[in-house]
């Protein structure tokens, strides 16, 4: 029931955009975590208030969050949301407008009902399998360009590093996003021709957004190529390459068969 889940999650988003709204008038009470990102209590909200409406509306779905300590009862269920209460949380320390929520809900490993909401740009993109997918309810299409040179592209400047490119660095023209979720969005509707990670990526970050990227008519999979898969024990993928057909076929190809053994 891909259609009326992604209703559900659509709903969610916006409840967790007006939330998040609400808490940048006071203070953000931001700390560090383990690894020394940072996290607000505007994620910690938001993330209970998600986790209260979606787990609420479908008690027999896993549940798989940035911000919600993993447990392995996930791993049982056929249906799995998987949510980053806030993606690009120093964006919405920092007060811009590029942070965004990113809502799925995965099947038997596959992403089948996609939603990224950015509420300051008022920006809903949305995708259920095989009903392609739409930027504030209009149809969007990904770009058509067929060669990686000269290609508009979303990425770190340390996804260009040499080291990831044994058969030349491509010329490209780069531009950045904080948010991965957002990044999927503009490929979605074509205004990059592709974006690529080849650091390890968090379900949480690319599962919407994967999603909506191929429904838009982008290909979308991990940084090898190979396809992606959700809800893991681990739940990280070995990057995210996504981008027009033509484009993406190029940047597999460069990556060459040993980028495994290559430093991240």
């Amino acid at each position: 029931m891909p259609a009326t889940d992604l209703e559900l999650l659509c709903d969610a988003a916006r409840a967790a955009g007006r939330l998040a709204l609400e808490h940048r008038s006071g203070d953000l009470n931001v700390v560090r975590k383990a690894d020394d990102s940072p996290v607000t209590g505007a994620d910690l909200a938001v993330d209970a208030l998600l986790r209260n409406l979606l787990s609420a509306a479908r008690p027999d779905y896993g549940w798989l969050s940035e911000e919600t300590p993993d447990d392995a009862h996930r791993l049982s269920r056929r249906h799995v949301f998987i949510v980053d209460p806030i993606d690009g949380t120093r964006s919405y320390i920092a007060g811009e407008d590029t942070w965004a929520h990113s809502l799925a809900v995965a099947e038997d490993g596959e992403v089948t009902a996609a939603v990224v909401l950015l509420p300051m740009k008022d920006r809903l993109y949305a995708a259920a399998r095989g009903r392609g997918a739409t930027r504030n309810g209009m149809p969007l299409r990904a770009s058509d360009a067929a060669a990686l040179a000269g290609a508009r592209v979303l990425a770190t400047k340390p996804s260009l590093d040499a080291r990831h490119w044994p058969r030349g660095v491509p010329d490209v023209r780069r531009s950045h996003r904080p948010s991965i979720a957002y990044r999927l969005g503009l490929v979605a509707e074509g205004r990059y021709d592709g974006m690529f990670t080849f650091r390890p990526s968090w379900e949480w970050d690319i599962a919407a957004g994967s999603l909506i990227a191929a429904e838009a008519g982008a290909r979308a999979s991990d940084g090898t190529g190979s396809a992606l898969r959700f809800n893991n024990p681990h739940p990280q993928s070995d990057g995210i390459v996504a981008a027009s057909p033509g484009i993406w076929q190029e940047i597999v190809a460069r990556q060459g068969t040993d980028r495994a053994q290559r430093p991240a």
